[in-house]
């Protein structure tokens, strides 16, 4: 405050009448003042989730606490504790901020100081008589500039900087949705494959009673070899499907060892035996079409970045006018020590400065249409990103209530393949049907119930995505400070023993809002 006041001051003491005019006109920002575009949506969803309980915020921000499963809890708290994405985000939050830093400080007085002092000869063969040699020169004094911002490009500049924070942070809580989200669906396919695992070694174990009933009927010269030789091939072939389950079960462990920093033996101790696969409460509501654009960061961020371009026009724009400049310089001049603090060791200058680009060859102009194409750019992202995100909630919401529908179809076609099983092994038994008959209904029997399988993991993941879609998972998340970042020069900085600084929460600001650093 203290500072703005000198400076107005000097701006009555030293500019002229028309130059002090045109500083006072400096509300006049060039560039466009920015409002948030309107982007349609659809009044309502195409797909009703009838008969479902309402999610409120507490359950989308921590979505996977309603699959009730310790294990998931705990993988999603290791990744937002280890992933090294997450780390990368949160250094671009801080080169945001910093890059904030240096837009600001360019609307402030510059002082810098310099102190020098050198010993001098001159050549005696150039002057008569010659010099005194060596001679000594001391010199300090310090330079300030500031340069007035009129038009107020400087200020479109911090603005840019502003919204390119907000962003920052948008796309960390966007890299969380997408962490989230895909350690959850790591962790299913896992849980579905271990699952596929157990149909199908009890698959193995019932076709192999299959194919000793068929050995014992043949001893007793009941039926000829081959209901043996079938019998061998199709139990066979059901176990050939296990090493390939085991090695998509292999890769879903490594994938989510990897999401959670966190080696493959260790992982497995964690996600312990085999276990059923964790269904969430039947029950969503998704909301109004118009909340995606308050819930989802990577709308928010791309709203954020519009935002910033639009700022970086007024930028260009100001090079289109003067620039104005207040400048001094003082030094102390000497070149014996005794006197250097003298009052007539005292060198000075100081006054306003005006600076005008009047011909750049239409590069000025070139410049600001340039970044108006890039306005129209991030305009056209920021309404793909709506776009997106309301076919991502329709697809999942879709996929949601036709995926019960069809995991009710095969409960049912599980039961009768079964039931069918059962029928056809008493009256091959009986002599009634031959073996292919046998051979068939195991085949389907085991067919179904993979499917079943298959589909309870895909209801699951179905839910992931739709959590995903709404931007859950992005609402309690603690953004790092610069102390509790700790990166490579952080701890090179840092003493031995000295404990990291505590978090810094932020909670999600609304589109617009600006986290405080």
């Amino acid at each position: 405050m203290q500072t703005k006041k000198v400076a107005k001051h000097l701006l009555f003491q030293v500019l002229p009448g028309p130059l002090l005019f045109l500083c006072l006109q400096g509300c006049a920002m060039v560039g466009y003042d920015y409002e948030r575009p309107e982007v349609a949506s659809p009044d309502e969803w195409t797909v009703s989730l009838r008969d479902q309980t309402k999610a409120s915020d507490s359950s989308l921000a921590e979505w996977w606490k309603g699959f009730r499963d310790p294990v998931l809890d705990h993988l999603i708290s290791q990744t937002r504790k280890a992933n090294p994405d997450l780390r990368l985000a949160a250094e671009r939050i801080a080169e945001a901020r910093a890059s904030r830093g240096i837009a600001r400080s360019l609307t402030l007085p510059n002082i810098s100081g310099d102190a020098s002092f050198s010993r001098n000869r001159a050549s005696e063969s150039l002057f008569v008589p010659p010099p005194e040699n060596p001679s000594d020169f001391y010199a300090a004094g310090f330079d300030a500039g500031w340069e007035i911002d009129v038009f107020g490009g400087l200020r479109r500049n911090v603005e840019a900087a502003n919204a390119g924070v907000e962003a920052s942070i948008e796309d960390y809580r966007d890299l969380l949705v997408s962490l989230f989200a895909e350690t959850a669906l790591n962790f299913l396919e896992y849980r579905t494959l271990e699952e596929r695992i157990r149909l199908a070694s009890a698959n193995i174990e019932a076709q192999s009673e299959s194919t000793k009933l068929a050995q014992t009927r043949l001893d007793a010269g009941l039926v000829p070899r081959i209901d043996v030789t079938q019998a061998t091939t199709n139990l066979e072939i059901t176990k050939s499907v296990l090493p390939a389950l085991r090695n998509q079960l292999a890769q879903a462990r490594n994938r989510l060892a990897t999401l959670t920093a966190t080696s493959p033996s260790a992982l497995s101790k964690s996600l312990g035996g085999r276990k059923k696969i964790p269904v969430p409460k039947r029950g969503f509501s998704a909301g109004l079409p118009c909340d995606l654009l308050r819930a989802r960061p990577d709308i928010r961020s791309a709203e954020r970045n519009l935002a910033a371009q639009v700022a970086r026009v007024g930028v260009a724009e100001a090079d289109l006018y003067p620039r104005f400049t207040l400048f001094g310089n003082f030094s102390l001049q000497s070149i014996d020590s005794s006197d250097f603090l003298d009052a007539a060791s005292k060198v000075y200058s100081f006054g306003p400065a005006i600076q005008w680009q009047i011909f750049s060859g239409g590069r000025i102009r070139s410049k600001i249409e340039v970044e108006e194409s890039r306005s129209e750019q991030a305009l056209a992202r920021y309404e793909k990103a709506v776009l997106t995100g309301v076919e991502e909630v329709e697809n999942s919401m879709s996929a949601v209530a036709h995926g019960w529908d069809r995991v009710a179809i095969l409960q049912r076609a599980v039961a009768a393949a079964r039931e069918t099983v059962d029928l056809v092994k008493d009256n091959y038994r009986n002599g009634l049907v031959d073996f292919q008959r046998v051979l068939d209904a195991e085949r389907s029997k085991f067919s179904t119930e993979d499917e079943l399988a298959l589909a309870r993991g895909q209801i699951t993941k179905n839910y992931v995505a739709l959590y995903k879609a709404l931007g859950g998972g992005s609402e309690v998340e603690v953004i790092p400070s610069a102390k509790q970042r700790m990166g490579w020069f952080a701890r090179a900085r840092e003493k031995p023993g000295k404990e990291e600084a505590s978090h810094e929460v932020s909670s999600s600001p609304a589109a617009g809002s600006e986290t405080s650093p």
